[in-house]
């Protein structure tokens, strides 16, 4: 498992719920930079985080976020 990233679906999600980068930041406590630096890979998140935008977003954190090479 060496070399694996994490990849998300956070704006496929984000955008079926018609939420904006903010609502969402609203919603888990961080700010819409912090959201924006999620979907674009900048920035990975932290368990937590994790866990939060998945339930914000109605869905599971496997479902939200994956393994790639």
């Amino acid at each position: 498992m060496e070399n694996l990233k994490l990849g998300n679906k956070l704006k496929y999600f984000r955008m079926e719920q018609k939420l904006t980068q903010a609502e969402l930041g609203e919603l888990v406590g961080v700010t819409r930079k912090t959201i924006n630096t999620v979907e674009n890979n900048v920035f990975v998140p932290s368990t937590l985080l994790a866990f939060k935008l998945a339930k914000a977003l109605n869905s599971d954190v496997e479902t939200v976020f994956y393994l790639y090479k």
